[in-house]
């Protein structure tokens, strides 16, 4: 295993190369006039796994977009890892915010990546990550260093919900038989200090909308003696939290896990500025539910986030009118022990109850997810941490993520496996947002710490 950092010195401007060329490739699965690029990025991945060695690659398809399944077994007595990734991308709106176009990378030195970064949508999340997996495979496979046997799903819908694996995965149990799943689609806390997530949040996201008159309304004819549907929406929305930004939905806590004294303390040593925190995303100051800090706020804490909201005349210049329509988009993190499910129905009732007769209400569930925690006391995690160990000379901290990856538990459902979630990007690196960027020292440190992983992952196995 010492010849990794030899072998990624020596491909490193290929390797390079490779990810510059599929972030190309603008793969946004939400809007269906990128559907072209998104089959074409499926393509991608598949011929980058056949060059990486795997013995079958197969392009499954579903009602969706198309998985991409690869294996290369070499003995079936050994463990078997499945990597998951995705290869769909966010929207890149708002474009005009970007300081170079979101689908021509270009790599740019900042003050945390002296070493430069490349910018483009999808280089943190998720194609540099997942494509960390693809070359290391390639340095396993070609020195003959791998030393059990490797599964890849990488899907095209993870940016919308994941629907169609939630249709394949129950369908395919037996193909996809897995001792662990390998994830890369998180972060760590800093480049000198490695973290492995060990939790992340649920989600239900809903659309609202919400109708007044029939028709837009002359607003001097009709102000103030019809319900205009814009402000009663945004009195709605305040409605949602108090005076203390704690969700006022009845039933919205009732599941939710409360850590103890002793494990919030332990979260409490991870290393955190909150003047660089404020700093970094250029606010005065944090804002959240209170009783908590911001690191349990983003990550232990459920919350309740308006996406976004719309109606009436947004065009140039004055148009006075009272909108027949107003919309908004809602997003809800949740915590272990939280059902998805049953968070959308709380908030369905409750929107639908709090709604004045002037008005109609209609709440459209999008899709949503359950949230996960990976335990720490079994040889994966063990594996994994030894695996950051080696490559950054530094044991990982275990931390809790925010964010979401609903199909975590939808895997451990159906395949009965744990996931172990290897992240190298930062939060600074603006996923979901203008100027996402993967740090090119990052995406080189993935490569050399996952064969380590699956070295001391076989390791441990043998000893069970």
């Amino acid at each position: 295993m010492s010849t990794i950092q030899n072998y990624i010195e020596e491909n490193k401007d290929r390797f390079l190369e490779e990810l510059i060329s599929l972030l190309k490739i603008p793969s946004v699965s939400a809007d269906k006039a990128y559907k072209s690029a998104v089959l074409n990025t499926a393509d991608f991945v598949l011929e980058s796994l056949k060059k990486a060695g795997c013995d079958l690659v197969e392009m499954c398809e579903t009602p969706g977009y198309p998985i991409i399944y690869g294996e290369k077994i070499i003995d079936k007595n050994l463990p078997t890892v499945l990597v998951y990734g995705h290869y769909d991308v966010q929207p890149a709106d708002p474009i005009e915010l970007w300081t170079s176009p979101p689908f021509e990378p270009v790599i740019k030195k900042t003050e945390i990546h002296p070493e430069g970064a490349i910018f483009a949508r999808g280089a943190c999340d998720d194609k540099g990550q997942m494509y960390m997996h693809v070359k290391a495979l390639e340095y396993m496979t070609s020195t003959g260093n791998l030393p059990c046997n490797v599964k890849f799903m990488i899907e095209g819908e993870e940016e919308v919900g994941s629907e169609s694996l939630s249709w394949f995965v129950p369908r395919n149990i037996e193909k996809l038989a897995n001792d662990v799943i390998l994830i890369s689609d998180t972060g760590m806390i800093a480049n000198d200090i490695p973290s492995i997530t060990t939790g992340l949040r649920g989600l239900s996201y809903v659309e609202v909308e919400v109708t007044g008159p029939n028709r837009d309304l002359h607003s001097g004819l009709y102000g103030g003696a019809v319900a205009n549907p814009i402000n009663i929406l945004t009195k709605m929305i305040a409605s949602l939290h108090d005076e203390n930004n704690h969700i006022t939905i009845p039933g919205f806590y009732d599941n939710v896990e409360e850590l103890s004294a002793a494990e919030r303390a332990e979260m409490a040593k991870a290393p955190f500025s909150l003047t660089a925190y404020e700093k970094s995303i250029a606010i005065g100051a944090v804002y959240g539910e209170k009783g908590y800090s911001t690191n349990e706020r983003n990550a232990i804490r459920p919350t309740l986030d308006v996406n976004g909201i719309w109606g009436g005349y947004t065009g140039e210049g004055a148009k006075t009118v009272i909108a027949s329509k107003a919309f908004a988009k809602i997003s809800m993190r949740l915590v272990p022990n939280q059902d998805w499910r049953a968070i959308t129905t709380l908030f369905k009732n409750h929107f639908e109850s709090i709604a004045p007769a002037a008005v109609k209400v209609l709440v459209k569930p999008h899709h949503g997810g359950q949230g996960y925690v990976t335990p720490t006391d079994n040889i994966a995690y063990q594996a994994a941490s030894k695996a950051y160990e080696t490559s950054f000379g530094k044991t990982p901290i275990p931390q809790r993520s925010g964010g979401s990856i609903p199909i975590v538990a939808l895997f451990e459902q159906h395949l009965k496996s744990k996931t172990i979630l290897m992240g190298f990007g930062l939060d600074s690196d603006a996923i979901h947002s203008p100027d996402e960027h993967f740090g090119i020292w990052n995406y080189l440190k993935g490569i050399e710490t996952i064969p380590y992983f699956y070295k001391y992952f076989t390791d441990l196995s043998k000893t069970e």
